[in-house]
């Protein structure tokens, strides 16, 4: 099957959602040897919160970051998927350009809030990446209004 036919801006798509798996596996082979030594992890009755308190933090990093890529990233799934459409397919620099760079800063977050979770730092990216969307958004408003 030929790719000529399908938009580009498809590829930053697929990719962040590619992401998304790399971060639950890199999550779950974190997680699932720490709820090993976590003797109250496999009773029902035993409340998320005191969990996570006997959870190393590094470990509940990861959760948390997958748990992000479901929030924001939604966002620019939409706004993405309704660019590639308005424009049927034809190719557009900025807009491509745009896309990665959010995906670029996205893969860039996650690393920060996994390994390090320096917050000033992780809320710098997290606020770039969120105008480079709201500049996607706006672009796409453009052509749907």
């Amino acid at each position: 099957m030929s790719t000529t036919n399908i938009p580009g801006l498809l590829q930053p798509v697929i990719a962040l959602n590619g992401w998304t798996f790399v971060m639950e596996i890199w999550m779950y082979a974190t997680r699932l040897p720490a709820f090993g030594r976590i003797k109250e992890a496999t009773d029902p009755s035993t409340l998320r919160s005191e969990i996570d308190r006997q959870t190393p933090p590094s470990v509940r990093w990861k959760a948390d970051n997958f748990n992000h890529l479901f929030e924001q990233p939604t966002q620019f799934y939409a706004v993405t998927l309704a660019l590639a459409i308005a424009r049927q397919g034809k190719h557009n620099a900025t807009d491509l350009k745009l896309a990665w760079a959010y995906v670029g800063l996205r893969i860039l977050h996650s690393f920060i809030q996994s390994t390090s979770n320096k917050i000033m730092l992780r809320f710098g990216v997290f606020a770039i990446s969120s105008s480079v969307l709201a500049v996607l958004t706006g672009r796409a408003a453009l052509l749907a209004f």
